[in-house]
């Protein structure tokens, strides 16, 4: 936990420096319009966010998808659940997470948590009761992989990095129409006079700003769930991941998680979106994945 929060620290300290420089070489931290209250305020207000939303994860998960963590296990099934999340954890070299069953006709599965050693692996009584045991394995084996690589907290400081680029960019943007429109300075100085034009074009800015940064978040969450998928496949094999892909394909089911919790589930609920819907799902399409997977598979059997 400690160096998780270090790098939260070391991370908003670098982003702070790198807007720091380049408002500098633009010429936007001139005397008189001082940015450097900004640049932390606008830190503090884009991390604080992510990280607490991290700190909460499991108990808004928990909450949210009513799931029920199995103490202690009820029958045989319950029993394979908590036997298989323990053995590939030992194989990943992570914690055991809480193990957890959620109410939903649809297939899913999801991984949160803000430590590697003190996570929350949920599955859907729609996965359990659609797949078999091979392709549940395949699936927890990918939400494993999620916590393996990191991916609550990369994703959580790309959110507030991005967080943090969108609120300075926005008020450096809305101060210099400002100015050219006359609105000046204000009385500590800083550029921000809230004239005519600053109102306008702040909403503008966050709207714009605010669209562009998803893209980038979006984006990453496509490229964890290729990786969760090849983690899979290195933890249960590729044929069974491939298979559990197959059987979301085929049951076309949305993915009916919260909206806080779609991007962590297995399945995105979306199928053959195209154009710009393509660049802002949390998943790449089914298809997508069970290619890469066969293509990786084929290239394994190469070496």
């Amino acid at each position: 936990m400690l160096m998780r929060s270090t790098l939260f620290l070391a991370t908003n300290l670098a982003v702070l420096f790198v807007l720091g420089v380049m408002l500098n070489f633009f010429g936007l931290n001139q005397p008189g319009m001082d940015l450097t209250p900004l640049l932390f305020m606008a830190g503090i207000m884009g991390f604080a966010g992510s990280f607490i939303s991290l700190m909460m994860s499991k108990s808004v998960a928990k909450r949210s998808a009513k799931a029920r963590v199995i103490s202690a296990p009820a029958n045989d099934a319950e029993r394979w659940l908590i036997n298989t999340v323990r053995s590939l954890t030992d194989q990943a070299g992570v914690g055991m997470p809480e193990v957890a069953i959620f109410d939903s006709p649809a297939p899913n599965a999801f991984a949160t948590g803000a430590n590697k050693n003190n996570s929350l692996v949920a599955v859907s009584t729609g996965l359990l009761n659609n797949m078999n045991n091979d392709e549940v394995e395949a699936v927890l084996a990918h939400e494993v992989s999620h916590i393996s690589n990191g991916d609550m907290v990369t994703l959580a400081l790309i959110q507030g990095v991005v967080n943090t680029f969108v609120i300075v960019l926005s008020q450096v943007v809305s101060a210099l129409v400002d100015r050219r429109q006359g609105g000046g300075y204000n009385s500590r100085g800083y550029g921000f006079g809230r004239g005519i034009g600053y109102s306008g074009t702040y909403m503008i800015a966050q709207l714009v700003f605010g669209f562009l940064a998803t893209l980038i978040v979006r984006w990453f969450s496509r490229w964890r769930e290729y990786r969760a998928d090849a983690g899979s496949a290195a933890l249960a094999g590729h044929e069974k991941m491939i298979s559990a892909l197959e059987r979301l394909k085929s049951l076309q089911e949305p993915a009916q998680l919260p909206v806080q919790m779609q991007a962590f589930g297995i399945n995105g609920g979306l199928f053959g979106a195209v154009g710009l819907k393509k660049l802002t799902m949390t998943h790449p399409s089914l298809e997508n994945r069970i290619r890469a997977l066969r293509e990786s598979a084929k290239n394994a059997g190469k070496n």
